[in-house]
């Protein structure tokens, strides 16, 4: 297939993208049928999405599973304060098991460190549930490899659940990419840039607040996260930057990842953060930090496309997910907070605010439902990614952000060490659709 059918397949919804149906939400709230729900894993991020999903109204959580006394505390108060259902509460290790055997959860939402998605996810499949992890799907190719072929053999959806595809700006610039409005995209950047270091080192007297202790000396992410960073090297966390990059792109859908190539600059910001916060000769100073403050990756596309993605979490720096998305008629880049189009922009050779481009290529989910997610987290991306769940559910549809998008996501991290530990050589990306990617049409935001 030649290159620019792949470069042009942004353009195959065309022009009035803004007047199709919200078809993934057309049937939101116009039945009365509950998704009945079990939550796997309820901490920080756990007890968000179940809060979320009780607050829209048309769920009925059946379970919750947490080996945390606290967090079962906290649901609890949850469920009391939106006077809902009590649930039957779980709370051992091994007690997702049999969460997911239950006849009364239609779907299982997993909001468990890494290391247990993927279980998680295979024993839900397997149970023939709608299955809803956050990410990333798995650590290993071979996990990934196995979701695949497991969803192939029981047709058990699966979503992961990457709520930065419903940001705003991200779907007013897919709309204005499937209007044609940046020409042909053949480039583009994005990452995960995120100081972390007050979140990667927590002994729970200093909240955010400099804290130097991770694993059992740590609450919450600290008690399992940082250690990521003294065994591995490599892009850790690539799905907020390349899950909104592989929708504009229609990566799984008319288009395809094939290789990936990575670089680490020397570990040195942990340490220096230990240094600069902790007791003086604190053991922690002297811990050996494998993955690089900043790991750069290049990513090749079938279509000739190049993305760059960048992980940077333990420098001092604003939050940035770093996007830009280059075509042929201009750019948008989001540390400019600007666009560009060659042919309307207001002055030669500089961005036009972004704003202005939001309000007139509003994407029409933000359009129709603005007001019901002003109030949700994370500037209101909780509230789409919960409610594509929830609908799917209730209505028995497939989702929009499926297995295939979840494994090419993924897989990047494992290929990335892969890359790094073989000095930096280029990686083939697995085809994990077999060869459907030619024939997959993009669905997401339609």
């Amino acid at each position: 297939m030649k290159r620019r059918t792949f470069i042009n397949s942004t353009a195959v919804l065309s022009a009035g993208i803004g007047l199709l149906p919200n078809t993934s939400f057309a049937k939101h709230n116009k039945e009365n049928k509950k998704a009945r729900l079990a939550f796997i894993g309820t901490g920080m991020r756990g007890s968000y999405l179940l809060q979320e999903a009780v607050s829209q109204g048309n769920t009925e959580v059946v379970a919750v599973c947490d080996i945390d006394e606290k967090a079962i505390n906290n649901v609890k108060k949850t469920i009391k304060d939106y006077n809902a259902k009590e649930p039957t509460y779980y709370k051992g290790e091994k007690d997702f098991e049999k969460i997911v055997l239950r006849d009364d959860a239609d779907g299982v939402v997993i909001a468990t460190p890494w290391k247990w998605h993927y279980p998680m996810a295979l024993a839900s499949m397997k149970a023939g549930k709608y299955t809803g992890s956050e990410v990333v799907a798995g650590e290993t190719v071979g996990e990934i490899w196995d979701l695949v072929n497991t969803y192939e053999k029981t047709g058990s959806p699966y979503i992961m659940l990457e709520n930065v595809c419903y940001r705003r700006d991200v779907m007013a610039v897919l709309n204005m990419a499937r209007q044609g409005l940046f020409g042909d995209i053949n480039y583009a950047e994005c990452g995960y840039q995120h100081d972390l270091r007050e979140y990667l080192f927590n002994d729970g007297e200093h909240m955010f607040g400099h804290g130097v202790e991770f694993n059992e000396k740590a609450i919450n992410e600290a008690r399992w996260r940082t250690q990521n960073y003294v065994t591995r090297n490599g892009d850790l966390y690539t799905t907020h930057g390349i899950g909104p990059v592989s929708t504009i792109m229609n990566i799984t859908r008319g288009n395809q990842f094939s290789q990936i190539v990575s670089m680490a600059t020397p570990a040195l910001g942990l340490n220096k953060y230990i240094k600069d916060n902790g007791p003086i000769n604190h053991p922690n100073a002297s811990v050996k930090f494998k993955c690089g403050d900043v790991v750069t990756s290049l990513i090749k596309c079938i279509g000739g496309q190049v993305i760059k993605m960048t992980f940077d979490t333990s420098s001092p720096r604003p939050y940035s997910l770093g996007f830009r998305i280059q075509g042929t008629e201009g750019l948008w880049t989001e540390d400019a907070k600007g666009i560009y189009f060659q042919k309307t922009a207001k002055t030669p050779h500089e961005y036009d605010p972004i704003d202005s481009y939001i309000e007139k290529y509003d994407h029409p989910y933000w359009a129709e439902s603005a007001k019901n997610a002003q109030n949700s987290g994370h500037g209101g991306m909780d509230y789409f990614i919960i409610r594509e769940f929830v609908d799917c559910v209730r209505n028995k549809q497939p989702f929009k952000m499926d297995i295939y998008d979840a494994a090419m996501w993924s897989v990047l991290t494992p290929l990335s060490e892969k890359s790094l530990s073989q000095n930096s050589k280029p990686i083939p990306i697995p085809d994990f659709t077999r060869g459907k990617w030619k024939s997959r049409k993009p669905i997401f935001g339609i």
